[in-house]
């Protein structure tokens, strides 16, 4: 064997070699790499078997066994190509479906086919035998139809590969861009030493390809321990990052505005890449005239805000997450909007009434149990309310149910005109309505239902029908300063001083006393 003959050999199996070593090492590691590895594995695993079966080839010292390892170089080198492709596209977060794989890999495998039987069809190729002045294990061939749909195929796998690498240059951060110079690399390589080949420029009889991928293997090599191939991905990351619904801004470790989101520019319409290196505390106010949403503290944090986007109002909620290595800060927003609406509908149906819009029967326990306990613990008195729409019953026969809601309305809102805002106004229950007052004294609330009974008394309802007249009677009971005195216990001396006013007559304000007796028949 003559001394370029042995150079050869010795250059594709140092390719094989490598490929393998870099097969076996993502073969181990592929836990770490999720799905990516598995093309990787793949895509070197077809090159190994190309090298190893070209080498092999070199050492034939028959047509016929020079024909079966280039029927073994055919099992990977098909497959090479698209394989490459696979891994370059995952690589970039491009997602193809089992169909399209299918299809991708099904030309590979005709080519394969076509080398196996090419003796019965010569359909790959129209000549295959040795060199007729350089001898075995040289090879005179003549392509016939398919090698040249098969090459057409590997160049195109990866020249689109290359471009698909290229076309995210740009978008690419300096950091991560060695990764992109190893895929392109990787994949220019075979590509320009194939076409150099078929051109005829490379010495007769002989496949430079599997001679020169020991130097895209040293590339991956390389990208593989210094750039983190496969464990950082920028470009697939990157994706996601601007995919991402929430909006994420990135601050450094001085809270200087470094990166952000498409998603965090809907939300700041004034987000721009000329803010950048500038201390978020000065973009803030440039962003909106909110107040800052976090302390810019390396610590998780959980707020709401308010902004007006689009003239529209939407809330926020903005939670901060240290960046760990990079020594950073994340903002992240969240449109919580739609989620607040809800929350404020389904606290409506729990704690409004339906009809008066007034606290309901569960909303008043929950509220006044705390101003209770408050004013109990602050020795403060405390005076509830009970009033009763006199004659409820007789509007609802006499008029319709339409009118009796009509008129719980009517009387809610005269009540609430007449009240602070921040007293605990409530619908007790059918026509009874209740009032709950931290701080005030019996004779306090007695001047406040004497105000509110005189207030609908003169102001009757408006209806088709004509006016109808409408009174209140009321009972007033303050609590007691003794350790066993609870809220039921109060609106139960609140109840019988209801039913005491109207006993007497109605359309009256009576405090509770003692002396009352249970006039429910009332």
């Amino acid at each position: 064997m003559h001394a370029p003959l042995t150079a050869f050999i010795t250059l594709i199996c140092t390719s094989g070699v490598l490929n393998l070593y870099l097969c076996l090492y993502v073969c181990r590691k592929r836990h770490n790499y999720r799905d990516i590895a598995n093309y990787f594995i793949l895509y070197t695993a077809s090159i190994t078997i190309y090298c190893f079966a070209a080498a092999f080839g070199l050492m034939a010292t028959t047509l016929e066994e020079m024909k079966f390892w280039t029927t073994i170089q055919y099992i990977g080198l098909p497959f090479a190509a698209p394989f490459g492709l696979l891994f370059i596209m995952r690589y970039l977060g491009i997602q193809l479906k089992r169909k399209t794989l299918f299809l991708l890999l099904l030309l590979p495998f005709v080519s394969f086919l076509m080398v196996a039987t090419n003796d019965f069809h010569h359909l790959h190729y129209k000549v295959f035998e040795a060199d007729s002045v350089l001898g075995i294990p040289y090879i005179y061939q003549e392509i016939g139809m398919w090698y040249a749909v098969h090459g057409i195929y590997t160049f195109a796998c990866m020249f689109v590969g290359f471009l698909l690498v290229l076309s995210r240059w740009k978008e690419t951060a300096k950091i991560y861009q060695p990764q992109l110079i190893a895929l392109m690399c990787s994949t220019l390589v075979p590509m320009v030493t194939a076409f150099v080949y078929l051109i005829g420029i490379t010495p007769p009889g002989i496949d430079p390809v599997p001679m020169v991928l020991w130097l895209s293997s040293l590339l991956y090599l390389w990208s593989i321990n210094s750039s983190r191939l496969f464990r950082v991905m920028p470009i697939a990351k990157d994706e996601i990052f601007h995919s991402i619904n929430d909006g994420v801004l990135v601050l450094d470790a001085s809270n200087h505005l470094i990166e952000f989101n498409h998603a965090s520019q809907q939300m700041l319409p004034r987000l721009r890449k000329n803010l950048f290196g500038m201390d978020f505390r000065e973009v803030w106010p440039i962003l909106s005239g909110a107040p800052l949403p976090s302390n810019l503290e390396s610590v998780k944090s959980q707020s709401e805000i308010e902004l007006t986007v689009d003239d529209v109002k939407r809330t926020y909620q903005v939670r901060t997450a240290p960046l760990q290595q990079a020594k950073g800060l994340l903002i992240i927003f969240t449109d919580i909007t739609e989620v607040k609406s809800l929350q404020l509908q389904l606290e409506n149906l729990a704690y409004y009434d339906e009809l008066t819009r007034l606290y309901n029967r569960r909303a008043f326990f929950e509220k006044c149990e705390k101003a209770f306990n408050n004013a109990k613990n602050n020795a403060f008195p405390f005076t509830v309310i009970l009033m009763d729409v006199d004659f409820f019953k007789n509007v609802n026969d006499t008029f319709g149910h339409f009118a009796g809601d009509q008129l719980l309305i009517h009387v809610a809102r005269i009540c609430q005109n007449q009240l602070q805002e921040n007293l605990l106004f409530a619908r007790y229950g059918g026509e009874e309505f209740v009032l709950g007052l931290e701080g005030k004294t019996a004779w306090e609330g007695w001047e406040i239902a004497e105000r509110l009974r005189k207030s609908v008394e003169e102001h009757p309802l408006r209806t088709t029908d004509g006016l109808v007249s409408v009174t209140l009677s009321c009972g007033v009971a303050e609590a007691e300063k003794v350790p066993e005195e609870t809220l039921n216990l109060v609106l139960n001396k609140a109840d019988k001083a209801l039913y005491a006013a109207k006993g007497e007559g109605r359309n009256q304000v009576v405090i509770f006393s003692g002396k009352e007796k249970n006039l429910r028949e009332f």
